[in-house]
């Protein structure tokens, strides 16, 4: 890639200052200018086609050469255009919108709220693109590049761009989209990083623990009140989450897989042997290794009076269960129903999502992915996972069989942390090798 034909870390500086946050239409629009002005080609040349519904997700069509039989079926290349809010940003090294080029731990980077998830990884794609287009390359299948408008809030859009391919008629050979990254310190003790694929991505459930009551004036208050019996329920969740209570610790393949990759010689055989007590470990090993193994739930949003002088007639907080493969929504509702009983609540479900189904990792799509991190990220071990986070690809598994998450960007656990937290950047140098692996992966498509 020449830096004449593109610079991905220019654009990913502009692309960080529009502030896309949830309903942010202009500055959706905004976005859109910044990526025409720097991957002009691509805006250009590539077929863009209208989602219904969703004015600012960016549907491209790259036509290819079609392959042997000139039927080829595509590629679907996915990112998101929209960020979490960043707070006030006080506690930010750099302020999170301002797309600061400064030092980092890794070395010289882009500093500000989408780095990683997900105007990273989407400035990578197009600047692959960019690229081989301005070669006059033409990729042996078609690819796809969408780019959805609120990932964040839901995927509608992404939704919304899947039927109009399913309307098309078009059968995706794979789509890959966020979710894995090249990740150092993955596990306790290992030094390679991890080139974690996901295969599958645990389902995103949401309720409501709800405590309801007369309420009144501060002045007169009465035991057993909406906030005392949430409280007591929210402590009951915790303690059966402590417990296991909330869901059996289960290894599924992708994890079996991934052990058995990473863990030294007969170590890794005995994992599989004994998949209970290899997941008990990783649940001893820590939160992100736990999420590994079993559904979690966290406790999120909160509400009770709006004033402190007032006692609340209803008071609640919210729930996020994220389901593992094998695990379903039913299952966890009754677990949770049975946890907090007798505390005076109401479990509340507002939106239902299992798991996804999870994709082969032993055929030729993955082992192209394998091929190209082998090439640009040498000293790291491939692996399918599962993802822990819920992504635009949930709504792809209807269309494509493959449907695979890897950002390739290397990430340390304190960069990882940065995701939806403080102080979210990307290597300069990181991103640049994403660029190399996905002009790799274009290249190489049979």
């Amino acid at each position: 890639m020449s830096p004449s034909v593109v610079d991905p870390v220019t654009a990913l500086v502009d692309a960080v200052r529009t502030r896309t946050t949830t309903g942010a239409a202009p500055e959706l629009v905004a976005l859109h200018e910044v990526l025409d002005q720097h991957f002009s080609r691509v805006f250009a040349q590539l077929e863009r086609v209208a989602v219904p519904g969703s004015p600012h997700a960016l549907l491209l069509r790259w036509r290819g050469s079609g392959g042997a039989g000139g039927e080829a079926a595509p590629l679907v290349l996915l990112a998101h255009q929209d960020v979490v809010p960043a707070g006030a940003g006080a506690a930010w090294t750099h302020p999170p919108f301002a797309g600061v080029l400064a030092p980092s731990a890794e070395g010289e980077a882009v500093w500000g709220r989408g780095t990683l998830d997900d105007k990273g990884p989407l400035v990578v794609v197009l600047a692959a693109v960019e690229a081989l287009l301005a070669e006059g390359f033409v990729p042996a299948r078609d690819v796809w590049l969408s780019f959805g408008s609120d990932e964040e809030t839901g995927g509608a859009s992404s939704a919304a761009a899947v039927e109009v391919l399913r309307e098309r008629g078009v059968r995706p050979w794979v789509v890959l989209d966020e979710g894995g990254a090249v990740a150092a310190g993955a596990l306790p003790g290992l030094r390679a990083p991890l080139a974690v694929v996901g295969v599958t991505e645990k389902g995103s459930t949401v309720l409501r623990l709800v405590a309801r009551g007369r309420g009144g004036h501060a002045s007169t208050p009465a035991r057993g009140g909406p906030v005392a019996r949430l409280a007591r329920a929210v402590v009951a969740l915790e303690r059966a989450e402590r417990r296991a209570a909330l869901g059996p610790v289960t290894l599924p393949a992708a994890t079996r897989e991934l052990l058995r990759r990473v863990l030294p010689g007969p170590l890794g055989a005995l994992a599989g042997r004994f998949p209970s007590a290899a997941g008990r470990l990783l649940v001893l090993a820590g939160p992100e290794s736990a999420a590994m193994v079993r559904t979690t739930l966290a406790l999120t949003a909160m509400r009770g009076s709006e004033a402190v002088n007032a006692v609340p007639d209803e008071a609640w907080v919210g729930v996020n269960a994220r389901i593992m493969t094998g695990d379903s929504v039913d299952a966890v509702v009754q677990r949770l129903r049975r946890a907090v009983a007798g505390c005076g609540v109401d479990v509340e479900v507002l939106e239902r999502g299992g798991a996804s189904p999870t994709s082969p990792f032993d055929d030729e799509a993955f082992a192209l992915l394998e091929r190209c991190t082998a090439q640009v990220f040498p000293d790291a071990v491939s692996t399918p996972y599962v993802t822990m986070a819920a992504t635009d690809s949930r709504s792809w598994t209807v269309l494509a069989e493959r449907v695979h998450r890897f950002s390739p960007l290397r990430m340390s656990r304190a960069q990882r942390a940065g995701i939806h937290g403080v102080d979210e950047h990307v290597a300069v140098a990181d991103l640049l090798d994403g660029v190399r692996w996905t002009t790799a992966l274009l290249r190489g498509l049979p």
